[in-house]
């Protein structure tokens, strides 16, 4: 699975930050790929996944009816941004003062800018996504990316919650995915919401040849564990809104 990387969620916090009450609602909703997403989503790809080749061609994803690629949108308002989350450089806020405080502004920004050019103030930002493909009774996992900014943000469950319920919603048995043996980060996240070890694709991985970790999920009966999990995941960062269709 390319997004499994260090790009999901189940980041660890500190004490103090699980204490803090979040705030009721978060500026990111989660809802199916469209055509003008196309170009941030590659951005996005190659931010997350450096070394993939060849990139996925979202434009044909969009168009087979096995496939299902959903983005995670950002929606404030560039010009009165949520504070809790990275900036966006070419709209308003603080700035520094001095000549040093505006080179260092200017150089973040161009660096920002050449990470992510084809977002526009006045569209959505997307900052992730996720990608599935239905075979049968199953939903596989292809894909999960987030930009190097957004990721600590409790996104990636995000993008995994909705994964898992919509697959609920689409009578799916299963859910299954790859993960490199390495990812302690992301195996611990998939066990979490009840995912297990099924086997091993030796050399799965092309940068580097490492072994990629089946694992899957059977849904029957785990529809109040999946409940459970997305409240405590709300209760922890704030609430998301979820469009599945």
């Amino acid at each position: 699975m390319r997004g499994t990387t260090a790009r999901t969620g189940g980041e660890a916090g500190s004490a103090a930050a699980e204490r803090r009450s979040p705030p009721s609602a978060r500026p990111f909703v989660v809802r199916p790929m469209e055509e003008r997403d196309l170009a941030q989503a590659a951005e996005v790809e190659r931010d997350a996944f450096p070394t993939l080749f060849p990139p996925t061609p979202f434009r044909r994803e969009l168009r087979r009816p096995a496939s299902r690629y959903m983005v995670l949108a950002r929606v404030d308002d560039p010009n009165r941004p949520d504070p809790r989350l990275p900036p966006f450089p070419d709209a308003g806020g603080a700035r520094r003062g001095g000549a040093l405080g505006r080179f260092l502004d200017g150089a973040r920004q161009a660096v920002w800018r050449a990470r992510n050019p084809s977002w526009r103030p006045g569209e959505d930002l997307i900052a992730g996504f996720v990608g599935t493909w239905r075979v049968a009774d199953e939903a596989h996992v292809v894909a999960i990316g987030a930009r190097t900014e957004y990721r600590g943000l409790g996104l990636g469950e995000l993008l995994l919650i909705s994964v898992v319920r919509r697959a609920v919603e689409t009578k799916a048995a299963i859910v299954t995915l790859e993960v490199r043996v390495s990812n302690r980060v992301a195996r611990n996240l998939y066990e979490k919401y009840g995912f297990t070890e099924r086997g091993v694709r030796k050399g799965y991985y092309s940068d580097n040849r490492e072994d990629a970790l089946i694992m899957t999920v059977d849904l029957a009966g785990r529809e109040g564990m999946f409940r459970e999990l997305a409240s405590r995941h709300e209760k922890r960062w704030g609430r998301s809104e979820i469009r599945l269709f």
